[in-house]
């Protein structure tokens, strides 16, 4: 059980899954930290009631003063473009991990949740009941599947000498308050850019916010070192009515948005990364590998190891998630929220 007295810290705090971690946890009574990088971040986070610190994941002098004293660490804090593999990108993602469990042996942090994601998975074939044992492919879709499948192990190989660490993958996060995939597909349907592909109905697993946070508490508690944990809605969706059903909380509709065979997405997306490799990412394609594997392409896990280790279940179904999706959207409230979003996104 988590000390409610000795701090928990949270990296990326300010972030879509940080600042709903730091909710749940002040809501359960404990004591938060949040790792901020900005005067704009660290005013969310006391506004959301924690107590911000001062740091960055590169900077392991800072880190060490933030975990100093806590004995639980989530690490969030991620650089998530599915773009062109960049070097900020492995640095954020592999050094700066590196930097934050390094900085939890040195303060004695007893137990850390690491956020990783099923595009370690991802390499564009399909991906069907995964659990588990699926293993890593050699040769990942993109830079973000490939960098957090080196975080996942760098965080993997931390675990043990009194110290240990739980790997947890979601699939797909949305919900309310979201800052990350529903305004993507948002701005792709406002441009245009917005395609099926093969009439997308293809399934795929998705991971309500509220069952993300379940999932970092149970882990917390219950899960054992070293191990890895899928975590997801349980019911899994085609993907057309899927998307369809989240921009309709935000009154968009998708009536005029075409399909496009999946043999032409193939040489489309082919072609693309071709021309961005021989210009150095100066000119590319519609879509890049690591977003259409992503997203274009069965996705669907196997929760079976979280519901039997961790008494895992879903807390939000899909159904109330989106009604509480489409009240958030629009209302006052839900605007004021996305104001401070804005401003904590200053570095």
């Amino acid at each position: 059980m988590l000390s409610m007295t000795e701090p928990l810290l949270v990296t990326g705090a300010s972030g879509y899954l940080g600042r709903n971690i730091v909710r749940e946890f002040l809501a359960r009574g404990h004591k938060v930290r949040g790792l901020t990088r900005s005067d704009a971040s660290s005013d969310l986070i006391r506004q959301l009631g924690a107590e911000p610190v001062r740091g960055d994941i590169m900077d392991r002098t800072s880190l060490e003063a933030a975990m100093n004293g806590a004995v639980a660490l989530v690490h969030a804090a991620a650089d998530t473009d599915h773009g062109r593999p960049t070097r900020v990108q492995e640095l954020t993602n592999l050094q700066g991990t590196q930097n934050v469990y390094d900085a939890a042996r040195t303060a004695g942090v007893k137990r850390a949740v690491h956020i990783s994601t099923e595009a370690v998975l991802v390499d564009g074939r399909p991906i069907v009941n995964a659990d588990e044992t699926w293993p890593i492919p050699e040769k990942l879709a993109g830079g973000y599947s490939r960098t957090k499948a080196g975080a996942e192990r760098v965080a993997l190989a931390a675990n043990g000498n009194g110290m240990d660490v739980i790997v947890m993958r979601p699939r797909f996060v949305w919900g309310r308050d979201d800052t990350t995939a529903l305004p993507q597909l948002v701005a792709a349907v406002k441009s245009g850019k917005l395609v099926w592909f093969d009439g997308g109905d293809y399934l795929t697993s998705t991971t309500h916010i509220a069952n993300v946070v379940e999932g970092v508490r149970l882990c917390l508690e219950k899960g054992r070192g070293g191990q890895v944990y899928f975590v997801t809605d349980a019911e899994d969706i085609a993907f057309r009515p899927w998307v369809t059903a989240l921009l309709a909380t935000q009154c968009i509709g998708v009536s005029g948005v075409k399909s496009v065979p999946r043999g032409l997405m193939n040489f489309i997306v082919n072609a693309g990364e071709l021309l961005a490799n021989l210009t150095g990412g100066s000119l590319s394609g519609p879509l890049g590998r690591q977003e259409y594997a992503t997203v274009g392409n069965t996705v669907t896990l196997n929760i079976a190891k979280a519901r039997q280790e961790l008494g895992y279940a879903p807390v939000m179904s899909r159904a109330a998630g989106l009604s509480e999706l489409e009240a958030w959207g629009t209302s006052a409230g839900g605007e004021e929220i996305m104001q401070r979003i804005d401003a904590s996104r200053a570095p």
